[in-house]
């Protein structure tokens, strides 16, 4: 059955971000984020979609849900809780929002693989377990599972200008060590997470930032504009927003994430 309203939680970055060995698969660790998503309304009855909000041009919607075989008519508000372009997962959660308004409730693989091919790459939103796998962006399928992430608090923003997901953008580092080396402990996530962000980015504000507040690691948006420092529970200290203010950070936020946060 359709539904009148959705909301599809986004992520805040990626822990890891890179290809697996020299030209293979290009392979993401999102990290979920609950605080930011997208919501989708149906204000108005009609007998074509249309869309408000910019974030999905209704050609693309109509492709995507005709692939999906989901009807859906009328007009829908589509209200991005980050801005598009920030690596928050805004686009995909759309995608995935529309279509669980117009009553999908099928397998969730085939519903990653109509938004890799509606957009050319898909953060794994739909998968409720998507934060403790290996991701093949580019492709929709999961790679293998990973620890999940440990019980940490995220404070971040967005800095710089937005960068849209780029699917022919291959120029990505090797990072098969990096996944290898990953398990259940935090202090060694945040560092793996650090130097996956610092082969994409190099010396980026967070990384300052990381170093001035005592943070075990920083985390970014590997074709976006998020970034944020990791925390251990109860050790964000205080200004610590105030600080990435300062320094330039928009849209300043603070989560749990990890621990099934």
């Amino acid at each position: 059955m359709a539904r009148s309203r959705v909301r599809v939680a986004g992520h805040f970055g990626e822990l890891l971000q890179g290809r697996l060995g020299p030209g293979g698969s290009v392979v993401l660790l999102t990290l979920p984020c609950p605080a930011l998503g997208v919501r989708a309304v149906r204000v108005a009855a009609g007998a074509a979609l249309s869309l408000r909000g910019g974030l999905v041009s209704p050609a693309l919607a109509r492709r995507f849900l005709g692939g999906l075989r989901l009807p859906l008519r009328g007009c829908v508000a589509l209200f991005p809780e980050a801005v598009p372009g920030g690596g928050a997962g805004m686009s995909t959660a759309a995608l995935v929002a529309l279509a669980r308004l117009a009553g999908w409730r099928g397998d969730k693989l085939r519903l990653a693989l109509a938004c890799v091919a509606a957009e050319g790459a898909s953060d794994p939103l739909m998968l409720p377990e998507g934060g403790a796998m290996l991701w093949a962006s580019r492709e929709g399928r999961v790679v293998r599972a990973m620890a999940p992430l440990e019980p940490c608090e995220i404070v971040g923003g967005f800095v710089g200008p937005p960068r849209r997901t780029d699917a022919g953008d291959g120029d990505f580092a090797d990072i098969s060590d990096l996944v290898t080396r990953w398990r259940g402990d935090l202090r060694v996530q945040a560092a793996l997470a650090a130097q996956s962000a610092a082969r994409r980015w190099g010396e980026a504000p967070a990384a300052v930032l990381a170093r001035e507040l005592g943070a075990l690691g920083w985390v970014a948006a590997h074709t976006g504009s998020a970034q944020g420092l990791i925390f251990a529970p109860g050790t964000v200290p205080a200004g610590a927003g105030a600080a990435l203010r300062a320094a330039g950070f928009a849209g300043v936020l603070r989560f749990r994430a990890g621990g099934g946060a």
